[in-house]
């Protein structure tokens, strides 16, 4: 076989075979990569996209719309809310372009859920919605996209009167109105509750917050509302105390609806004056000091003390130059 002959051979012959070869291999990684993909679609589609809280937090700052389920290890009532979840998760993603994630053994779920995990939590804008409803991926989906925006009114001392019209009782509906303060840990983790209540309310009154250490000061005094959180519903020219310990979402509405019933109505006095509003706020001032109302008492007493000693002094001084003359 001439040299040129035994080139073709070898350009014909062995890379034909390693080329067939090659091709053997690509394809069966080309199959192996398929089954890999098609397990790991699976996989994610019977699951929903795990988040730590520091992409959660992330999410609710950035995000117009964020779903999220509070769950833990080894619960199988949280894994049936995630099969639930995942069965409207492509109607939340079209519908509200929403980003639908769990979060494991999270900490942030005190916030929000006073039961724990599971824990349904929608956030709009920021604000968070506790889903408070049976486990029916209908009812879920319903709630959520019925609930885009919030519900509750923030109201202030300049805007009470005006939206609530509670001392006239006219066209604007009952309220129910939630007194809170910042510096309050549980009115904070009342937040998304607080926006259930008026979620299952809304079609029938109006629901509201009143910032009591702020902008509602003199609406709290007006009321007479010493602790936080406190609960009022105002109906048709009269008020009505919440004084229950349990804050649940069917709690609270059940007071709305008729609960109120059962307590005192008491008639919503007028607003009141500048003077009469600074004789309540010293008065609650010095309550919530003692203190100062003891160093204040204690003050006025040393006071008295030295004045009578100083007259008996000055008697004393007085009574040699009378006798002298």
């Amino acid at each position: 076989m001439s040299s040129r002959n035994r080139k073709i051979y070898v350009y014909r012959g062995r890379p034909r075979r390693n080329n067939n070869f090659n091709t053997f291999c690509t394809v069966l990684g080309f199959i192996f990569l398929i089954c890999a993909l098609d397990t790991y679609s699976k996989k994610s589609e019977n699951q929903l996209e795990l988040v730590n809280d520091e992409e959660l937090l992330t999410l609710i700052k950035t995000e117009k719309y964020v779903v999220v389920l509070f769950t833990k290890k080894d619960c199988e009532v949280c894994d049936n809310y995630e099969t639930e979840l995942i069965h409207i998760r492509e109607d939340l993603v079209d519908s509200l372009n929403a980003w639908v994630v769990k979060a494991v053994n999270s900490p942030m779920v005190r916030l929000y859920s006073p039961t724990k995990e599971p824990a349904l939590v929608f956030f709009r804008h920021g604000n968070p919605l506790l889903y408070d409803g049976p486990l029916n991926d209908e009812l879920m989906l319903h709630t959520l996209t019925d609930n885009k925006e919030p519900v509750v009114k923030e109201l202030s001392d300049d805007t009470f009167e005006h939206l609530t019209q509670a001392a006239t009782g006219a066209t604007t509906g009952d309220w129910l109105v939630m007194f809170y303060s910042n510096e309050c840990v549980d009115c904070q983790r009342l937040q998304a509750r607080w926006e259930a209540v008026g979620s299952k309310l809304k079609t029938r009154m109006n629901t509201a917050r009143v910032n009591k250490g702020a902008n509602g000061a003199a609406t709290s005094r007006r009321f007479e509302v010493q602790e936080v959180p406190s609960f009022i519903l105002f109906r048709q020219g009269k008020y009505y105390r919440y004084t229950l310990s349990k804050h649940d979402v069917a709690s609270l509405v059940s007071f709305a609806e008729h609960g109120y019933k059962n307590a005192r109505g008491v008639p919503v006095p007028v607003p009141l004056s500048p003077f009469d509003d600074l004789t309540i706020a010293i008065a609650d001032y010095l309550r919530e000091n003692q203190w100062l109302f003891t160093v204040g008492l204690g003050t006025f007493g040393i006071g008295v003390l030295l004045a009578l000693w100083h007259k008996i002094r000055s008697s004393k001084q007085k009574s040699p130059e009378k006798k002298k003359k």
